[in-house]
């Protein structure tokens, strides 16, 4: 039996719409893609830079969708049935957001940052579900139509929602924080991230700091005490009647680190909160995940989680797809890893990346890979901040590099000889170069901008060396009608 979201009548009273045809009288999700559409849904017919979803109403009604928001200027005919609104849907999908966020009594958190959110992101969701019902967004939705998505998809019986915002330029995190109005905002790092579109990275900083001013009052900033820009932000949430918790190493850190076991699958970490002694295990390896999850208890500590319970659950905490996810893959002779980082790159991120390939130990016989793409959005600073990786990839023991991508041009020339494994322009190029080059024991690690399209090479060594997965069964629909 499909679980009630919305009301026919509440949605559309949401939405400001009105409802032509005969439509169920409840909702069971929300949807913006006709081709993942399931029964029951709500399919809003957004417009993106290359499809408009009003093209595609008849697929999503075809697929089971129980109703189309559309736009009254581009209604389709002969198709139904239809919610009708005056203006876009993109602009009823967030109020529909706003409604969603006005119904939960929810504790609610939002987590930005330059790089970390989505771990972080999903760390929260492992440790809040154990307490309470705990929604989040599948993927990272942080942007204009992902965070309002997120927020229409938000139960009413939510207990703690967890939200992630992001943004490539100044004002984008704005409205996007005051449709969530978190009670705990995190900033895991700043860092020169989408520098292209800033002077400085104090810009950087500054619109991250935006997130402040959707603050719930008496609401909480966690903000990295080990970060350059801790004081600027810190000052910014100040403004905003936050009060302020700082995580890391630094002596002043209210969450701060004292110890960490780093090991291949996981780390044991040793933290002190407001001077209490905390221990706990996390599921998935890396010191910067380790740096994000101190985010993640003082988050649980401001809300007054069971921490002892909340910290229990990391250990069942794994990387998401496409951020150091891990594949045992079957090579003939023998298992070689694949670490999957390939959906997004950054300065920051690819550090962290590295150091995750250093922790790595191969098998006998094995070497450590790096397979690298450029980094996108890095302006006038693009070919230092690609050269400068050389550092990185020797104190991770890198045996071989291969490199996709004119930006990372600038890398290839600076690496030794011996660590050369292959530079191509395009990924593409590069793929079967790296099939060829892979053997038993080995680690291999991919890492680059999601425009540099490393993810099929990632998805081509799974399709040569392990089998395809099954696709998950949809759900069937339900509800009376409305008409």
């Amino acid at each position: 039996m499909m679980t009630i979201l919305w009301s026919t009548d509440e949605l559309t009273a949401a939405v400001a719409g009105r409802l032509e045809g005969c439509a169920p009288a409840a909702i069971g999700g929300i949807s913006i893609d006709s081709r993942t559409a399931a029964p029951g849904d709500a399919f809003f017919a957004i417009r993106g830079e290359r499809f408009d979803g009003h093209d595609f109403v008849p697929q999503a009604l075809r697929a089971g969708a129980a109703l189309a928001v559309v736009s009254a200027a581009r209604r389709p005919e002969g198709a139904g049935p239809l919610l009708v609104i005056e203006d876009d849907p993109l602009d009823a999908l967030e109020r529909l957001g706003r409604a969603g966020r006005s119904r939960a009594a929810a504790e609610i958190v939002a987590v930005t940052g330059s790089v970390g959110k989505t771990g972080t992101k999903e760390m929260l969701r492992a440790g809040f579900a154990t307490l309470g019902a705990t929604h989040a967004p599948v993927g990272s939705f942080n942007n204009h139509w992902g965070v309002p998505l997120t927020l229409a998809r938000m139960p009413r019986e939510t207990r703690f929602g967890i939200f992630e915002l992001g943004m490539n330029h100044a004002g984008e995190i704005r409205p996007l924080t005051r449709m969530v109005r978190p009670h705990v905002a995190i900033v895991t790092t700043v860092g020169p991230v989408h520098i292209e579109f800033f002077s400085d990275e104090a810009g950087i900083a500054e619109a991250k700091a935006e997130i402040f001013e959707g603050l719930e009052p008496g609401g909480t900033a966690i903000l990295n005490r080990d970060n350059r820009w801790f004081d600027l932000l810190a000052g910014r949430a100040a403004r905003a009647g936050a009060r302020i918790v700082g995580f890391g190493e630094h002596a002043d850190a209210a969450v701060r680190l004292v110890k960490a076991e780093l090991g291949p699958e996981g780390s044991t970490v040793h933290a002190e909160i407001d001077g209490s002694a905390i221990a706990y295990r996390l599921g998935a390896p890396g010191r910067h995940l380790v740096q994000n999850s101190l985010a993640v208890i003082g988050a649980a500590h401001v809300l007054g989680a069971d921490l002892p319970r909340f910290a229990e659950a990391l250990a069942d905490f794994r990387a998401p797809k496409g951020r150091g996810e891990r594949h045992r893959l079957a090579h003939p002779g023998g298992d070689f890893t694949l670490i999957d980082e390939s959906y997004n790159a950054n300065p920051a991120s690819m550090r962290a990346a590295l150091a995750l390939l250093g922790q790595a130990v191969p098998a006998a016989g094995g070497r450590r890979i790096a397979v690298l793409g450029d980094m996108r959005e890095l302006g006038g600073r693009s070919r230092d901040l690609h050269a400068d990786l050389a550092g990185p990839v020797a104190e991770a023991g890198a045996d071989l590099v291969f490199l996709a991508g004119p930006e990372m041009k600038a890398l290839w020339d600076v690496l030794p000889a011996a660590r050369q494994g292959g530079y191509a322009a395009t990924a593409e190029a590069l793929t079967p170069v790296v099939a060829e080059a892979v053997r038993p024991g080995d680690v291999l690690m991919v890492k680059a901008s999601l425009g540099s399209r490393l993810g099929p090479l990632v998805e081509e060594l799974r399709r040569r060396f392990a089998p395809a997965q099954a696709a998950e069964p949809r759900r069937a629909a339900g509800g009376a009608a409305r008409c």
